[in-house]
């Protein structure tokens, strides 16, 4: 069993972690494009003597065999950017213009870092391997589904992940049983009309009339299918070229977002049923991309207690945060939990900014306590 005084390990090397952060906030990379970050994790993995090998051109599997054998538990950090202009003030604010780490994927990956070489320097005590999984595109198309698909999760018993968030002080952790993250599916509609003078409507096909009545019908599924319990947002409407004619196309395009299978079901259902109804009133045609997208979080019973006992043995049960109720937000870490047992905790960020806000930008404390968090989880997991 790996006996480890975590906050010892720490205060030797937080100062260099915390500079790695720095590093990777100053220079963020849009999804499937993180080369640098990249670089940046194999550079660690490697100082710590933890055999690395590199996936989807920009994501980074690390891997420590303890001495003894056991099972195997994986982690997984993001690295991906945001297309935002950040304005924080920070020293360390972003040096690429229009790129910025507004949702903290900075901090869970310097930690993850940390926390692979804390693990590694009690790799002759421990019992089982633990994996580590950097992860390319969370907040594009999604690089959990990639990385499942070419075997990053084939040798592991059990998943973990965490997120800072804006919603919980500085320095505590929080924890969720069940459901946790939202489904999440997009649409793309096209509305075929047939254009017409609008002296003479009654000769054409108002694609533009109908795509506004659809969206003001999709609008309010959720209130009649799940009183507002889950999310259907229509984010674009284009249509139209002039004031005096009737527009022959309109193009819809947005997300839904659910909890619960039955109810992501329902809804999908229900759009259908709208988008057919609506083009029997308006003789228009709809043609309709509807995706399912990442599948939710909920997180397995047994190994969110061993994240709770973790946490609460680590920091204090003060300082861990059952967290009340699910959040419409999506995380593609859902995947991971499709395929294996494991729990994705919050991390307080110290900034009370949104998530995805050009003023995002957690402390200090939250690199050192989700990579002290994920430590512990370790240790409780492979004794």
């Amino acid at each position: 069993m790996m006996q480890i005084d975590i906050k010892e390990e720490f205060s030797k090397i937080a100062e260099e972690i915390l500079s790695i952060r720095r590093n990777i906030h100053m220079f963020p990379e849009l999804g499937n494009n993180e080369y640098k970050t990249a670089e940046i994790v194999e550079k660690e993995l490697k100082k710590a003597g933890i055999p690395i090998h590199r996936v989807l051109d920009t994501g980074v599997v690390g891997v420590i065999k303890g001495a003894y054998p056991g099972k195997t538990i994986a982690f997984r950090a993001d690295m991906d950017a945001l297309p935002v202009d950040e304005k924080t003030g920070s020293e360390f604010s972003s040096r690429i213009p229009g790129m910025m780490h507004a949702c903290g994927h900075d901090v869970h990956t310097a930690a993850l870092i940390a926390a692979a070489r804390v693990i590694a320097d009690h790799r002759n005590e421990m019992r089982g391997s633990a994996v580590f999984i950097f992860q390319p595109d969370e907040e594009g198309d999604g690089g959990a589904a990639r990385l499942i698909k070419i075997g990053a999760l084939k040798a592991a018993d059990a998943v973990f992940g965490a997120h800072v968030s804006p919603d919980i002080p500085a320095g505590t952790v929080g924890i969720r049983f069940g459901d946790f993250y939202a489904a999440a599916d997009t649409f793309d509609v096209r509305i075929i009309g047939k254009g017409a003078h609008a002296a003479e409507r009654e000769k054409g096909a108002d694609a533009l009339a109908a795509g506004a009545k659809m969206t003001s019908r999709l609008l309010r599924i959720p209130h009649a299918l799940s009183d507002g319990k889950s999310v259907l947002t229509v984010g674009t409407f284009h249509s139209g070229n002039a004031r005096n004619i009737l527009a022959d196309e309109a193009m819809i395009t947005g997300i839904v977002r659910t909890h619960g299978q039955a109810e992501r079901e329902k809804i999908k259902e229900s759009f259908y049923r709208i988008v057919a109804e609506t083009d029997k009133e308006y003789s228009t045609e709809t043609e309709v991309r509807y995706v399912r997208g990442y599948p939710g979080i909920c997180n397995e019973d047994a190994m969110t207690s061993l994240v709770e006992n973790a946490a609460i043995k680590l920091i204090g049960k003060e300082n861990v945060i059952r967290i009340s109720s699910p959040t419409m937000m999506t995380e593609d870490f859902g995947c991971y939990l499709n395929e294996l047992p494991g729990s994705f905790y919050y991390v307080g960020a110290g900034c009370d900014m949104p998530l995805h806000s050009s003023e995002f930008l957690p402390a200090d404390e939250a690199v050192l306590t989700t990579a002290a968090v994920h430590v512990a989880v370790a240790a409780a997991f492979l004794k």
